[in-house]
């Protein structure tokens, strides 16, 4: 094996036509011999390049639909053969097989026609034989050629001749190998996570886990950890599809507290209003809805102003002038929103280090999607929680029954607990979070809390009294005892929402009915770890 390796002879055979002619005329003015296939070849041709079809090099048409066309000897051959070895080279003498120096293939769209809603058969024609093939042979054989399946690898690519006189170093072709392997990698756990869904397979033997690098990040959580940043490809609106407008570059805590508050503001139809969401450390301070998008924004954050320095904002609608006017009078980390008028970018655009991103869209929350964590030796894989209870199947469990105006709040709440860190405590009044508890080994002390920083506002904004009096509490699991009930009843709770199904079930029903409070039970808890 030798460093350098000169490119004589490319095999170019691409579903993503972007950039090609380009390639082709850079190559065929550095004297390289372009072999191709169908349309590729057909594209090359009407360019005025020279381009000797595959059909012309096998013997042998393509057949069967394009589906067998590259998979023959006179194509592997010239992948796999080792240059350096005699045997190699007269088994190509033999049989008339000239070495491939150079392969560029990007593969059939089967991804794409995933998410474009193509049915089962469509499918299953979008999925890309020969090429992976092709990839795999190329890229073991690393030693001599030079495998390309990214459009956005065709400069270097060129730079590579350019440098080194028409040739190429080992460790470009290395560096070529290993993401033409992800690409093929991540090419299959798509394949069969799609088939997995499409035949009902819940728990298929083998998981495939894949994604493209969006980032790599100057650290993770901490500063002595290393991070990156990987879009799975499935389109999702959300911080790996957005639009950054400005702002310095998005850190790893950055994107998983903005994905948190998108997640969760996404939860509220903009069709019945607008509504904001406020996130630190993925849990959120502040969630409202409003008549506009400047009342939703006040509100959410009357709801723990102190913990909203420095937070994530999320809205369900295009952010506005006013509202912009009001996120920047404070310290801001990102602000996400599915758009934003030229206004409010100008206001924002005096405040350099903070992030705007805008997604053209909200993430469906009821959408199926799985959820992955990583443990020692292996990887928990769930469904996301898109539990929604509709209002026929709630129950009330007490004798005093919620208002109309009682239930929305109590329906508000239950859908913000969802996303708060277990054990979740959710004070709502008229549509905004006043208090919100997180992630507390005790659901007593969630309501401790949430109702301290409710007193704790109050006295900050001059309020005579809490929020939390007349507000309605949500609780993402059963209450195992009356005394975390009790403790909202104390701070002015008139009504619950909580899942039941609790042993002392009847001990806190009893509770409820004792401190004159409503009680509604969904049927369904939120633990969110």
């Amino acid at each position: 094996m030798t460093d350098l390796q000169p490119l004589r002879r490319a095999l170019l055979s691409v579903s993503d036509k972007t950039g090609l002619i380009d390639l082709g005329r850079a190559l065929v003015a550095r004297d390289v011999v372009l072999l191709s296939t169908g349309g590729t070849a057909k594209a090359l041709r009407d360019a005025g390049l020279p381009v000797t079809d595959v059909a012309e090099v096998t013997g042998f048409p393509e057949m069967m639909d394009g589906r067998v066309k590259t998979l023959h000897p006179m194509v592997h051959g010239g992948l796999l053969a080792l240059r350096d070895d005699a045997g190699h080279r007269q088994a190509m003498q033999d049989h008339g097989i000239a070495g491939i120096d150079l392969l560029v293939v990007n593969l059939y769209p089967f991804e794409a026609t995933v998410a474009a809603g193509g049915d089962y058969d469509t499918c299953i024609e979008n999925i890309d034989i020969g090429g992976p093939a092709m990839i795999r042979a190329a890229s073991k054989n690393h030693a001599y050629v030079s495998t390309i399946v990214d459009v956005g690898d065709y400069d270097a690519l060129l730079a590579e001749l350019d440098a080194h006189d028409g040739q190429t170093t080992l460790a470009f072709r290395q560096r070529l190998a290993q993401a033409a392997y992800g690409r093929t990698a991540a090419y299959d756990a798509a394949v069969s996570t799609w088939m997995a869904q499409a035949i009902g397979q819940a728990t298929p033997r083998r998981r495939a886990f894949a994604g493209e690098l969006r980032q790599t990040m100057r650290y993770g959580e901490n500063p002595h950890q290393t991070a990156s940043f990987y879009a799975d490809g499935s389109g999702r609106p959300g911080v790996a599809t957005a639009v950054q407008h400005q702002g310095k570059e998005l850190s790893y805590n950055n994107i998983n507290d903005t994905d948190a508050a998108f997640e969760l503001v996404a939860e509220f139809d903009p069709a019945d209003g607008p509504a904001v969401a406020i996130i630190k450390h993925a849990n959120p301070c502040g969630v409202a809805r409003g008549a506009t998008l400047l009342e939703a924004y006040r509100k959410a954050f009357d709801c723990d102003r102190t913990s909203a320095f420095g937070g994530i904002v999320a809205m369900n609608v295009a952010l506005d002038e006013e509202t912009a006017q009001a996120i920047a009078e404070i310290f801001t980390e990102v602000v996400i929103a599915p758009g934003a008028s030229d206004a409010a970018r100008a206001v924002f655009a005096a405040k350099k280090n903070l992030r705007l991103l805008t997604t053209d869209g909200l993430p469906d929350p009821q959408a199926a999607q799985l959820t992955y964590r990583q443990v020692a030796g292996g990887m928990l894989v769930q469904d996301k929680d898109t539990g929604h209870v509709p209002a026929a199947d709630l129950r009330v469990v007490t004798k005093v029954q919620p208002t109309d105006a009682q239930m929305a709040d109590l329906r508000f709440a239950w859908t913000v607990a969802k996303h708060v860190k277990s054990n979740a405590i959710v004070y709502v009044r008229d549509g905004a979070t006043v208090g919100v508890g997180a992630g507390q080994m005790s659901r007593l002390d969630s309501a401790l809390i949430a109702a301290k920083k409710a007193e704790r506002m109050a006295d900050a904004t001059g309020l005579p009294q809490p929020l939390t009096i007349g507000s309605a509490v949500a609780s993402d699991a059963f209450f195992p005892f009356a005394d975390g009930l009790m403790e909202a009843a104390a701070a002015g709770a008139t009504c619950v929402i909580q899942p039941g199904g609790s042993m002392r079930d009847a001990e806190v029903i009893a509770a409820a009915d004792d401190a004159g409070i409503a009680m509604v039970f969904t049927g369904m808890r939120h633990f969110r770890h």
